[in-house]
């Protein structure tokens, strides 16, 4: 199976690099199933629903969300109506939709996709990352009840992406980090047999700080102090990603490319 994983969408520029250059990806890679991580699409914070749709329409099999993932306030109903939305794993039990569902590619293959919030250096105390996960893994096992597994592990710290990656070698196809907006030239496959890099980096502008103009995150590093609210930055976008291939009787990864296309980021493509 082919699969591709587009890093967090940033802003109004993110979304139409993501609407004009995704069905042209998806033609030319051959690619079967397509994951893309929306959390910060709708004005840098969270993602509406009109705007899921787009990537829904532009190719996008799923969307992941993250800790921004009910910023938007129409996402608490959006997620209820639209199956192909994932939330974080371990939100609280009571939260509006799924963090985990398996979905199947246009020859009828499973694919299981799930998300999962760190808890390092994050504001809030998630539930347990690791526990959770093992209980979806367990619950689908790779090469039986799914072809493909593929886990979004949204993190600050680079340590706890690594042990989610570790923790879930053999039992997963792909695990792969969200949430710094910075692509990590880790891409690798895990001895078990799980593609792994620490952080797809985002779908944005890098003439910036993380994605958001440079201006206002400049001045409250420099003085400590805020004027404006953080707007996202609209110059050229990178799209960056990660490109796997599997083996579709074990679920395991046979080839990871890590995919970074347009703007100002060194070009790497399949």
């Amino acid at each position: 199976m082919r699969l591709l994983f587009l890093g967090d969408v940033m802003g109004r520029a993110g979304r139409r690099a993501i609407t004009e250059n995704l069905p042209s990806l998806r033609k030319d890679l051959r690619l079967d199933f397509v994951v893309v991580n929306g959390e910060n699409a709708s004005g840098g914070m969270g993602l509406t629903g009109a705007h899921a749709k787009g990537f829904f329409e532009a190719g996008a099999d799923v969307v992941t969300l993250g800790d921004h993932a009910f910023d938007q306030k129409d996402m608490l109903q959006s997620i209820e109506s639209e199956p192909r939305l994932i939330r974080p794993l371990n939100f609280a039990k009571d939260c509006p939709g799924r963090g985990a569902r398996v979905f199947a590619d246009a020859r009828g293959r499973k694919v299981l996709v799930t998300q999962v919030l760190g808890q390092v250096f994050m504001k809030r105390c998630f539930d347990d990352p690791f526990s959770a996960m093992d209980a979806v893994l367990r619950a689908h096992p790779l090469g039986g009840a799914v072809q493909a597994t593929l886990v979004d592990v949204h993190c600050e710290a680079t340590s706890e992406k690594m042990a989610m990656g570790h923790f879930c070698d053999g039992r997963a196809s792909v695990v792969v980090g969200t949430h710094t907006h910075v692509p990590t030239s880790d891409a690798q496959i895990l001895p078990g047999g799980t593609a792994y890099q620490t952080d797809a980096g985002m779908c944005g502008d890098y003439d910036s700080v993380i994605g958001m103009q440079k201006g206002e995150p400049m001045r409250r590093f420099i003085t400590g102090m805020s004027k404006s609210r953080f707007e996202p930055a609209m110059g050229s976008v990178t799209l960056s990603g990660l490109f796997v291939e599997t083996d579709d009787r074990t679920g395991k990864a046979t080839t990871i490319r890590m995919i970074r296309q347009g703007g100002r980021l060194e070009p790497s493509t399949v």
